[in-house]
């Protein structure tokens, strides 16, 4: 009886130890479909934003924001670890060093350096190259890649022509000057995302100047590239300098191709446009006709709203063609032969040609020159719009203003005075006017350099001091609240904020550490240099055709798991994928700054591809001899 009662004990124990086992078998399944169905999701939610992404199809910033929430809602992140972006320390640095070069553009002093160091590297081409990417360079070690460049672009602009020396060999290497001295810094967008993302990982992260040993010499070998021969492969003249310096009219009309929109037509007597001003006429909010000069007799008259049009006036008019003179203007206007009054037109001393940009962050951005009210505004006329490489002619009253557009504008000595007053505007004709330093510009100077000193030294603080060193900005007047906030690129902070979240989720549900392990398998004994060299590619690949920021909030972490797994050390592998990622030269696409300088080079993207390319090979050739020497990969 004993022995069956333990028989009994001992089946009835090990039938409780198989349901146990069963219980922790089927919960370890449940985790792990729940791992992998989480996993899963957060690459299609990636695969999306990618393709939204490549195609274009919506804004970067927009994109960033959809994920955040998608990643939220569906349950991978928490609702903190979903909103995390905005409280990061990444976040508060980028807006900070906004707020901090803001502050010093106010004070004059980074416009004073920029020219300064253009002055010293003296006349000549080749000089000037040297001196604008050198400037361009050193203003990005302490403010955004745009803020500097946008700084140098109007004095830089006036320089070249002083020179007689083409904008278009010039404004090139002053948006890649920029970008390569945004390597060399903490203070670039993506060096901040990956140097937040390694603290995420439970490691260290970047201090402000551990990016120049590895970013100097690519910022170095950059200038020398572009000195030496990249220069050669950037395109002779930009359209505007070709007909300043040739003096035709004739040539800028062929360069815009303008010429085949030209009619001349003639005010009829007693018909409505007589005793109309220019205004009320309709002429190009409803027939989309764009009155470019009105001669009566021998005289010209200004192209301003309050013209008044006479019966027998000839009138200029650029159109297209199926919009020329269409037949409800035939008893206003009569069509007269062609000639080369235009051309005597434009020569007229007291009107000049003015050439102007978009300005990084300008409220015009998005607005159509109606609804500013361009004309009446500033006394000037808007003949043309470049936009990525091609001239838009007609129809301008409507088209929204972006970002980087070229305005090639028709006005007088009045005209250039009220366009001087528009911060949205940068002009390329003349040089911006000087800044005077004042006690509260050196106090602003004295709180950056503070800053930045401070931020060295106790680099574990440095969220904390750029933020009190932005807030000293505000407090001693060098600017208000409400111009701090403007100083501030929203799309970019949010871009930002609402793509670190992909971080924390990748490394969460195990999806990067998924990858890695497919990287690992795949590569097996290629080596890490080949490993090291395949993260680059792929940055650099990605941050032609997105913004870097989002290429680097993918493959940041990704790289990071995988040099883990490897034995290599993340934080070479990590400041190899930051690098790569300021590498956008090959596509105006690639960087904002690119954009902005394109118009006004008359740059096309064969100019960015053929300059572009070898600069960037060069750059990761360098990138992948020095890195291993100066930070160990493992």
């Amino acid at each position: 009886m004993i022995g069956i009662h333990e028989n009994n004990e001992s089946a009835v124990l090990h039938l409780t130890l198989l349901g146990k086992i069963q219980e922790t078998v089927s919960k370890s399944v449940q985790v792990f479909q729940k791992q992998m169905s989480q996993i899963a999701l957060t690459l299609i939610f990636l695969a999306i934003a990618a393709i939204l992404l490549l195609g274009n199809i919506l804004r970067a910033d927009i994109v960033a924001l959809m994920l955040m929430l998608a990643l939220g809602l569906s349950g991978i992140l928490t609702p903190p670890e979903a909103f995390s972006g905005f409280s990061r320390s990444a976040v508060i640095i980028m807006m900070s060093a906004f707020v901090l070069a803001e502050g010093l553009r106010r004070s004059g002093m980074t416009e004073r350096m920029g020219l300064f160091i253009i002055k010293l590297f003296g006349a000549g081409e080749r000089r000037l190259i040297l001196g604008v990417m050198t400037a361009s360079a050193a203003l990005s070690l302490f403010m955004n890649n745009i803020a500097a460049a946008s700084l140098l672009f109007p004095a830089l602009s006036g320089v070249a022509r002083r020179m007689k020396i083409s904008p278009s060999k010039l404004l090139m290497p002053l948006a890649f000057g920029s970008i390569l001295g945004g390597m060399a810094t903490l203070l670039t967008t993506t060096n901040i995302i990956v140097s937040g993302l390694l603290r995420d990982a439970n490691l260290n992260g970047f201090t402000l100047t551990d990016f120049a040993p590895v970013g100097l010499p690519l910022t170095v070998t950059g200038i020398l590239f572009m000195v030496l021969w990249g220069r050669k492969l950037l395109p002779a003249q930009s359209p505007a300098q070709r007909h300043e310096q040739s003096g035709e009219t004739d040539d800028l009309l062929k360069t815009y191709q303008i010429s085949e929109r030209l009619v001349r037509a003639e005010v009829c007597k007693g018909g409505s446009l007589d005793g109309a001003t220019l205004e009320t006429s309709g002429l190009r909010e409803t027939h989309h006709l764009n009155v470019i000069a009105v001669q009566r007799g021998k005289a010209t008259l200004p192209i301003e709203a309050k013209t008044v049009l006479r019966g027998e006036d000839i009138l200029l008019i650029m159109a297209r063609p199926e919009d020329s003179l269409p037949a409800s203007v035939a008893e206003m206007l009569a069509v007269l032969p062609s000639g080369a009054w235009e051309q005597d037109y434009l020569a007229t001393p007291d009107m000049k040609l003015i050439e102007a940009a978009i300005a990084p962050r300008s409220h015009l951005a998005s607005q159509t020159l109606s609804e500013i009210r361009f004309e009446q505004k500033f006394n000037a006329m808007v003949l043309a719009v470049w936009r990525r490489g091609r001239p838009i002619r007609t129809r301008l009253a409507n088209l929204p203003l972006e970002f980087g557009d070229g305005l090639l504008l028709q006005g007088g000595e009045k005209s250039l005075s009220l366009l001087q007053t528009e911060p949205g505007l940068i002009l390329l004709a003349e040089s911006a006017p000087s800044t005077r330093m004042t006690l509260r510009g050196w106090l602003t100077v004295l709180i950056m350099a503070a800053t930045l000193a401070l931020a060295v030294a106790f680099s574990d603080r440095i969220a904390e001091i750029m933020l009190s060193g932005a807030l000293a900005m505000v407090l001693i007047g060098a600017m208000s609240m409400d111009q701090a906030y403007r100083a501030m690129d929203w799309r970019s902070l949010f871009l930002v904020a609402g793509m670190l979240p992909l971080g924390v989720a990748l490394n969460k549900t195990g999806a990067s550490a998924m990858i890695a392990d497919a990287i690992v398998a795949s590569l097996d004994s290629s080596g890490r240099l080949i490993l090291l060299a395949g993260f680059v590619l792929l940055t650099v690949a990605l941050t032609q055709i997105v913004n870097g920021a989002a290429a680097v909030t993918v493959i940041a972490p990704i790289a990071i798991a995988t040099s883990q797994k490897v034995g290599m050390e993340p934080r070479s592998v990590a400041m190899a994928v930051a690098v790569a990622s300021s590498m956008a030269f090959m596509s105006p696409l690639g960087h904002a700054v690119n954009v902005m300088v394109m118009g006004a080079g008359g740059y096309t993207f064969k100019d960015y591809a053929k300059v572009g390319i070898p600069l960037t090979v060069l750059l990761v050739i360098i990138l992948l001899l020095v890195l291993p020497i100066l930070m160990p990969i493992g």
